[in-house]
């Protein structure tokens, strides 16, 4: 698997990525795909911490200086924290996007279905297709 695709996380069509954190909450971030299409990022709003989130709701924006994007809640849950550094270093988004530049954490509302998540092969995949 690429190492612009980790094994471990869980993607979406949308482009972000889900890492569980085996205590109810999962980690959010967007995939090093969609941070080299944006280019270099210069600002980043990310949901405040006590928000209900529902699976396929705009949360966040990212922005580069060609372009800005929504990003998408992969899951269903409450943000428990936002990532505080991205207001004033929103190139770790660039830099580390499955490290550092993570987006919020979520405890997950085990009563919702969550979306629907690839593997990273499955993302691999996808990107390949959608690219053709």
């Amino acid at each position: 698997m690429s190492e612009h695709i980790p094994a471990e996380l869980h993607y979406t069509r949308s482009h972000e990525w889900v890492r569980d954190l085996q205590d109810g909450q999962v980690e959010v971030g967007i995939t090093h795909h969609a941070q080299e299409a944006l280019g270099d990022l210069v600002f980043v709003e990310v949901p405040p911490p006590d928000r209900r989130l529902n699976a396929g709701e705009a949360c966040a924006v990212v922005e580069s200086v060609k372009a800005a994007s929504d990003v998408y809640s992969p899951v269903t849950g409450q943000v428990s924290a936002s990532n505080p550094e991205l207001a004033q270093k929103p190139e770790l988004l660039n830099h580390d996007p499955y490290g550092a530049g993570w987006l919020m954490r979520v405890r997950l509302d085990a009563a919702a279905p969550n979306g629907a998540w690839l593997t990273a092969a499955e993302y691999a995949k996808f990107l390949e297709t959608s690219a053709e």
